[in-house]
């Protein structure tokens, strides 16, 4: 059993002794103190919810409005959505915060809460250690009877999140129309499988073919949009000969597609190739976090703009997005952020921006893919020796390689002419992340392998 409280929300696996596990205890406790935190942010009382299409999803629904109303807090419950669909709502409610009830792309046997402040965005690192420490207190005072929160149900997002979608200036309805594309859907089971059929054919498409439809929760596969798991995508896409396809996770905030041929155009190429096309009608910034492809550089040093890099994690994408006024981010998992939309990372925009790229420049999805810089990132962690100190390895690693450029933002990331490794510890499991990256796949992998060996150096 597992549960990691982290700033940004708390996730855990069903079931278990409460604190080792996401019992109904521990869904209580913890929404409790984002509750008991609204009330101290102002006496705005409304709360948005929305979860996806997770098997535990309708009972740790039933415990946060129950936990909501009790400290007299009015819900709005979305039910079945997507975490950009809540984040919109948030703010078109005018509602004090959120909670979206997804463990994103982790397996079933796992949920979450995610926790929204009033602008729809993930609270911040500060704020989210007070959540924290009030649950560590169990300091909340409940209300009497007379004072109990309001419930109420809303299905109208799905509709608006849509409109929004189509009616952004971006977005060319017209031209995806008029390719007349033939789509495969892999919807993971989960709320993909309403939203993104019902944005396809808002936009024009009408040959949408939807795998693993069923919103039970009870994944077909892993349920991160990697390549190894989406092979039934890739052979439905070349059986059916199709033009392309399309994944997503289960609570719909990150977007990777598949080409014409069955081979993947890379989740790190989704926002390169977004904002390609926002780069075109928009001169401006864009900003992807720090283990993202280097691929995004080129393209807005290419369009005329300038590129910076962030910290991991959606929340620190978005606060470097705001400090640089970037028209376009996101992050190398498949994650696009519009802030003219929102600050939220929301595969439905993506979907229309794509598509209408496509559309445009009348290319398939391998000749655009083979049209950007080709980059090769290699995924390593190594295990750290119990009472090992991450900080005096990075700064002996640092040393070492003191005449390339380095970055300290998050972790420790070295530059090197055309390459780049990544290094940065886990918050959940005693380990270094090692994210290198080259335009030769050996090479990535050689960077990782050398970096690794001077970590087990400097280990001893």
């Amino acid at each position: 059993m597992a549960l990691i409280k982290s700033i940004s929300g708390i996730r855990g696996t069903i079931g278990g002794k409460p604190g080792e596990g996401l019992s109904p205890l521990d869904v209580v406790k913890f929404t409790a103190a984002f509750g008991t935190w609204l009330t101290q942010q102002s006496d705005n009382r409304k709360v948005v919810i929305g979860r996806d299409g997770r098997i535990s999803g309708e009972m740790v629904k039933q415990l946060v409005v129950a936990t909501l109303n009790g400290l007299g807090l009015d819900v709005v419950d979305l039910d079945l959505s997507t975490t950009p669909t809540v984040e919109i709502a948030v703010k078109q409610e005018n509602a004090a915060g959120g909670i979206i009830l997804t463990a994103s792309h982790n397996p079933k046997e796992w949920n979450a809460l995610k926790l929204l402040n009033s602008e729809g965005e993930f609270i911040s690192g500060e704020d989210g250690a007070v959540v924290l420490d009030l649950a560590a207190r169990e300091d909340f005072t409940f209300a009497d009877v007379n004072k109990l929160g309001t419930y109420e149900r809303n299905d109208t997002y799905m509709q608006k999140h849509i409109d929004l979608v189509l009616n952004y200036p971006l977005v060319d309805v017209a031209a995806i129309k008029a390719r007349n594309f033939k789509v495969v859907v892999d919807a993971v089971n989960s709320t993909g499988a309403t939203f993104i059929p019902a944005l396809l054919k808002a936009l024009g498409v009408e040959d949408v073919t939807v795998l693993f439809g069923e919103v039970n929760g009870r994944f077909s596969h892993n349920p991160e949009p990697l390549p190894e798991n989406l092979t039934a995508l890739s052979n439905e896409v070349n059986k059916s000969q199709a033009d392309l396809g399309i994944a997503v996770d289960p609570d719909v905030d990150r977007l990777c597609f598949v080409c014409e041929d069955g081979s993947m155009f890379g989740e790190e190429y989704t926002l390169v190739a977004v904002a390609d096309y926002i780069l075109k009608h928009r001169k401006g910034n864009t900003v992807s976090n720090l283990s993202s492809t280097q691929a995004l550089k080129d393209v807005t040093l290419k369009a005329g703009g300038e590129y910076h890099p962030s910290a991991v994690g959606e929340v620190n994408v978005v606060r470097k997005m705001k400090e640089v006024n970037a028209v376009i981010g996101g992050e190398g998992n498949g994650g696009i952020i519009v802030p003219d939309l929102h600050y939220g990372r929301d595969a439905l925009i993506g979907i229309g921006l794509f598509l209408s790229h496509v559309a445009q420049i009348k290319k398939n999805l391998k000749a655009i893919r083979n049209s950007y810089p080709d980059y090769f990132i290699s995924k390593n962690k190594i295990e750290l020796d119990k009472g090992v100190d991450v900080k005096t390895i990075f700064e002996k690693i640092k040393g070492k390689y003191k005449n390339q450029p380095v970055n300290t933002e998050d972790g420790l990331k070295i530059e090197f002419e055309k390459d780049w490794v990544h290094l940065r510890t886990s918050n959940t499991e005693p380990i270094i992340r090692i994210y290198s990256e080259s335009q030769n796949e050996t090479t990535a992998d050689n960077i990782a392998k050398r970096i690794m060996q001077d970590i087990r150096e400097f280990m001893h």
